[in-house]
């Protein structure tokens, strides 16, 4: 009977832990489904180019492959380029997971491209002491067609009313921004329904959006953002990088510091050091550009006016071909970018020092040429004239003599001289040197 017991008790022992096991994988599940799923988060700083768009859409397809329920773009731009703009609008519209645009931190902006991106978010937010607006087409120089900027501002208007509207956001507002380039804080856009929010941080962002219901093209999405894990998505050294190099200043400096390297290292062959950084400035400043709307024009305008600079080295022309070269160096700085966007042009505060480095350098070695120039020779046969030499081998009139411890065969022009005499070397025939008695002096010659 014990025997029968203690099978019994096996059994029930056996079944229970059977039927935990059951329960705790039934229950596996809902735990799990319990737990709020990440926040993907992505900081956007500076101008809009190529770059961001590839970035906000490795930010995109991340979220979604680890099955974030939003990403948070932090945004801080004065603008960029409109294609890329459109192409990020684009893939925020079209994304299966909510995108929150949050422009921050405290005295960030959202500008021209950076108010289409706001207003594509399924959540806009911004943070105190912010502001957002100017989104009027700007042509290049101020010199375009009227007509042309016209159909420009109509198209950008519509494009940003259609965002707006299918947004549930003020798109008067926002056609405002177009055509009248107004700009307001963050608390006005709030009040104008330009925005959804105003939060502190990150943790209050997703403590207000919390319980709000986003519509995706796949169907209403409820947010349980309280308490949420934020990840913030990993970018690498060769997207910042190339996000740092494909700012329009950084490049134009790059590329003008590859050409300074290349040209010192011409006009002083064998110093290495500058044509090793001149070489790989120009590779980085080569690789922003295809990153970058060049215009062709303003680049061979630098590079005429580099070679007009080298040409000065090798031509006297008084300094005509040095200014030739500052002046083409200047315009094509202006030209370089052909992009009337903002954001997309070379600062005056960057033009003015680097143009004005590149001609006081230039100078400086065309003075030192030119000095070098006026100076009689030092070294090789040529200096040997003018020195005084001893007469070693008697002169009559062929012999040799010695200078600076060198023995040379001479010649003597006039009476012959015995050795020991003092005489001066007038002129060089191949290896040989033509020599008068030196005049005497207080001093050993």
């Amino acid at each position: 009977m014990k025997r029968g017991r203690t099978g019994f008790g096996s059994a029930v022992a056996r079944s229970g832990l059977g039927a935990a096991f059951v329960l705790a994988t039934l229950l596996l599940p809902v735990a799990e489904a319990a737990a709020p799923r990440p926040i993907a988060t992505i900081e956007i700083e500076g101008v809009i180019s190529p770059v961001t768009l590839r970035l906000v859409g490795i930010a995109i397809d991340r979220a979604q492959a680890e099955r974030a329920q939003a990403l948070v773009i932090q945004l801080d731009t004065p603008g960029g380029l409109e294609r890329s703009m459109r192409a990020i609008v684009q893939r925020m519209m079209n994304a299966d997971v909510p995108v929150i645009v949050y422009v921050a931190p405290t005295g960030a902006r959202a500008a021209s491209a950076g108010v289409f991106i706001t207003m594509a978010a399924h959540v806009a937010a911004m943070a105190p002491a912010t502001n957002i607006g100017a989104a009027s087409p700007v042509a290049l120089g101020g010199g375009a067609d009227k007509t042309m900027m016209k159909k420009a501002e109509n198209d950008a208007a519509a494009f940003i009313r259609t965002v707006a509207l299918e947004r549930g956001r003020n798109a008067d507002w926002a056609e405002k921004a177009v055509r009248d380039a107004v700009a307001i804080t963050e608390r006005d856009a709030l009040k104008l329904k330009v925005i959804d929010l105003v939060a502190d941080s990150v943790p209050d962002l997703l403590e207000k959006v919390d319980g709000r219901t986003i519509k995706l093209s796949k169907g209403p999405v409820t947010l349980a953002t309280k308490g949420a894990p934020v990840r913030p998505i990993e970018i690498g050294f060769r997207d910042r990088f190339l996000n740092i190099i494909t700012d329009p200043n950084v490049a134009y400096v790059l590329m003008m510091l590859g050409m300074l390297g290349l040209f010192f290292e011409l006009s002083n062959p064998g110093v290495v050091l500058p044509g090793v950084i001149g070489g790989i400035s120009l590779i980085l400043a080569f690789f922003a550009f295809q990153s970058l709307p060049i215009n062709y024009a303003g680049l061979l305008l630098i590079l005429f006016g580099i070679v007009l600079l080298i040409a000065e080295i090798k031509i006297v022309s008084h300094g005509v071909l040095a200014i030739g070269g500052v002046v083409s160096m200047a315009l094509g700085s202006l030209m370089l970018f052909d992009a009337p966007e903002v954001g997309f042009r070379v600062s005056w505060l960057v033009i003015g020092p680097t143009v004005a480095a590149t001609a006081g350098l230039f100078l400086f070695v065309v003075a030192a040429g030119v000095r070098a120039l006026g100076r009689p020779p030092s070294t090789g046969a040529e200096g040997l004239v003018g020195r005084t030499a001893t007469v070693r081998e008697r002169l009559g009139p062929e012999g040799q003599v010695m200078v600076s411890g060198e023995i040379w065969r001479a010649i003597a022009e006039g009476e012959p001289l015995e050795p020991g005499a003092q005489v001066r070397i007038v002129g060089v025939d191949g290896l040989t040197l033509r020599v008068a008695k030196a005049e005497a002096k207080g001093g050993v010659a």
